[in-house]
């Protein structure tokens, strides 16, 4: 099998140049002509592919090379983007910045040469002019495998402005495919760990991926580019498959051998949990599981016949108000963790189990209490399970990542999680009855067993 999806991989010299709003413009732009459009994120955040949904309707996925395995990177993309017109791909950081110390790994360079894909550099014109075409040059010049292949000029400040970058990028041999001016309406707003997700401002959300689409619409030469996505080259090999990673023999059965129904796994979501990976559940499903959403801040019981419960990443800082208040789904949880149902839980999932977040009190399952703090932790880190869990057995390598501006005292239980590498040696997380917590975020794609392990688990607890 052989992906031939057109695609194009969205890149910049640097972060703040436009990536998301050229991005997420295109890909709304390209949707309201009828197409089915593939959305796409490099690296691991989970706030972009937010608003990457919302302007083509379909799931935003990561592809991560570093958390997933380079191997991975053609099979995850011709698995999300199978039966689409186009795939739209934005790039983390700038175009070559990839993980630390590890050369292009996980660089939206190293993305696109694994994709076989053009790359269009969004450039941020705002403080240039004829110097525009030294810095395209030299990013289309640095590797000569990766195709730079058109630019598209942001934050122009006027038609003279504009007649002069074109001047200057006239003898860089890169085509000007869409010119930008300044519109503060795309913006979106941040604070402690990036943009505010899609779910906490939907109607503004909605509000700026449409003005991102009419701004792209009239600035950008929309046919020259998909003319380019249509120049990628054809991926080889089959698409990712969670059933067929999972290998799991419960995945064909609605129902246990005692006759009672699939296991649910709850996971949580709503504002307060807004990070996760599509795969995640796929997998679950696909050992055997039926999942069901629910909303700690709103929801005050466990879906029922909860079997097992999954509780990602987010802002229970900003809500902890909120969450404290549900006094029935924090008993509700800690009832679940206590009585020795498989719980996995990352970073905002982590505080919310502690038995405190910035005073307020929380589920109480992990002896330990949470607060923000000043210091911003952030990066990949190469991890070993160090105790047997619901999760994987003890000594399974995976790798992960870290984002949080909070700190959890004391940091590991006596059964710890993970012991972490980098950037220091050190353990970390909680392993107690069915609970698995840490700080650290993973994609089950790269441990497919982690699924299967979850799922079997909550068939015997």
């Amino acid at each position: 099998m052989r992906s031939s999806v057109p695609r194009l991989v969205i890149a910049a010299p640097s972060s703040g140049s436009g990536k998301t709003t050229v991005a997420t413009g295109l890909m709304a732009a390209f949707a309201s002509r009828g197409l089915a459009v593939s959305p796409h994120k490099v690296g691991p955040d989970y706030i972009d592919p937010g608003y990457h949904a919302l302007a083509t309707g379909r799931v935003g996925r990561n592809l991560d090379a570093y958390l997933c395995g380079a191997e991975l990177i053609g099979p995850l993309f011709t698995h999300g983007a199978r039966g689409c017109d186009l795939a739209v791909v934005e790039g983390v950081m700038g175009l070559y910045d990839g993980a630390a110390g590890e050369g292009e790994l996980a660089s939206t360079a190293h993305v696109a040469k694994l994709l076989r894909a053009p790359v269009v550099l969004v450039v941020d014109a705002s403080s240039q002019s004829r110097s525009v075409a030294a810095l395209v040059h030299g990013f289309a010049s640095w590797d000569p495998e990766v195709r730079v292949a058109g630019v598209i000029l942001n934050k122009v400040g006027s038609d003279r402005h504009e007649a002069m970058l074109r001047e200057a990028l006239d003898a860089s041999g890169v085509s000007v495919l869409g010119v930008l001016r300044r519109a503060p309406q795309v913006d979106t707003p941040s604070r402690h760990l990036g943009l505010v997700p899609v779910a906490e401002r939907r109607p503004e959300a909605e509000a700026a991926v449409a003005a991102m689409a009419a701004q792209v619409s009239d600035g950008c030469d929309l046919d020259a580019l998909m003319a380019l996505a249509r120049s990628a080259g054809a991926l080889p090999g089959a698409a990712w498959d969670a059933a067929g990673t999972v290998a799991s023999p419960n995945r064909d059965h609605p129902t246990r051998p005692d006759g009672k129904r699939a296991p649910v796994v709850a996971v949580a979501g709503g504002e307060a949990f807004t990070f996760s990976y599509a795969e995640h559940t796929e997998l679950l499903t696909a050992a055997g599981a039926e999942v069901v959403t629910f909303d700690p801040l709103r929801d005050e019981q466990l879906p029922e016949g909860t079997g097992g419960l999954v509780i990602g990443g987010g802002f229970p800082e900003v809500y902890a108000p909120e969450l404290s208040a549900n006094e029935p789904m924090r008993k509700a949880v800690a009832e679940l963790a206590f009585g020795g149902a498989p719980v996995a839980a990352e970073c905002a999932g982590l505080l919310y189990l502690a038995r405190e977040l910035d005073g307020r009190p929380m589920c109480g399952v992990i002896d330990a209490v949470a607060r923000m703090h000043e210091r911003l932790t952030l990066g990949y880190r190469d991890a070993v399970a160090v105790s047997d869990s619901a999760l994987a057995p003890a000594g399974t390598r995976m790798r992960g990542h870290e984002f949080h501006r909070t700190v959890v005292e004391p940091g590991a239980g006596a059964a710890p999680a993970w012991g972490v590498r980098a950037p220091e040696r050190r353990v970390e997380g909680f392993v107690q009855r069915g609970v698995h917590a840490s700080y650290l975020h993973t994609h089950w794609a790269s441990e497919p067993g982690v699924a299967r392990r979850f799922v079997e688990r909550c068939l015997t607890s």
